[in-house]
């Protein structure tokens, strides 16, 4: 996502607003429903933890490079962000396939859908899964032997993993309940109460983007940002640098020798030899 840190949780934060809009729209539809609120809320309030997860993968990443940590990650720094995202996409496609399978209309594809939903809502735990160990051993290993830069910083380094700590519990405790969900089937009782969407869900959901507001990523990236400006203004200055280097290295750093110095020399040369 090529978005800004606040930009980006403001997509978040408007995509879990318009599906409960649509939520609230459709109950006043009752009995005579109409689809599109009811499909809108469905898909929307399922796949926007997706993009929050997607979020936080890019936040480790972030800053694993600004403590210049990258021997304490198990994966390859330049690889996490790619792996874990394209698993939270993997998630995502899956889970909108299901849900358009399953809102097409018949019997069948209801089952069907909601088998594909429990896929995506897997792959999702199993990668989440995952990121929280990888999480473990880097705040672990960080803490064992802090580099330079976690000491300098002006921020708390473990402040922003403890975020990621939450935020990782919040969304899959809410993955773990759509799957129960969906393994219950339109007749369970979490689908025939709607009290439940709204403890493991809504509220989930809600404390998620209260913390991501608190501990926001805004530090990491003002880090990041100024190590690059930096590192410009020194290659902006390397080319003189090594200009000068190479005038050095052509003209030796050596004075002509005058004609009394070298009449002298030979003048203590042969008298030694006379000796």
């Amino acid at each position: 996502m090529s978005f800004h840190g606040n930009n980006r949780f403001s997509l978040l934060h408007t995509v879990e607003i318009v599906g409960y809009s649509a939520r609230i729209i459709s109950s006043t539809q009752a009995p005579l429903f109409k689809d599109t609120p009811y499909i809108i809320q469905s898909l929307f309030l399922l796949l926007a933890p997706a993009l929050f997860a997607a979020s936080i993968y890019m936040v480790l990443g972030r800053l694993i490079a600004a403590l210049h940590a990258d021997r304490f990650s198990i994966v390859r720094r330049t690889w996490m962000t790619k792996i874990f995202v394209t698993g939270d996409i993997l998630s995502f496609i899956v889970q909108g396939i299901g849900g358009g399978v399953m809102y097409s209309g018949t019997p069948s594809n209801l089952s069907l859908g909601q088998k594909i939903i429990i896929v995506g809502l897997v792959i999702q735990l199993l990668f989440f899964g995952f990121f929280t160990f990888a999480s473990i051993i880097f705040h672990r290993r960080m803490s064992a032997n802090p580099t330079t830069t976690s000491l300098s910083i002006h921020f708390s380094w473990r402040k922003h993993l403890f975020g990621l700590y939450i935020a990782s519990f919040l969304i899959m405790v809410r993955s773990v309940f759509r799957v129960i969900e969906y393994v219950q089937g339109s007749d369970g009782e979490l689908l025939s109460r709607e009290i439940y969407l709204y403890i493991f869900d809504a509220a989930l959901m809600w404390i998620l983007m209260l913390l991501l507001n608190i501990v926001h990523p805004r530090e990491i990236s003002e880090l990041l940002r100024g190590e690059k400006s930096l590192n410009s203004v020194d290659l902006e200055r390397q080319p003189e640098s090594v200009k000068l280097t190479r005038v050095r290295d052509i003209i030796p750093n050596t004075r002509p020798t005058s004609f009394t110095e070298t009449a002298y020399a030979r003048h203590a040369i042969a008298t030694r030899g006379l000796a």
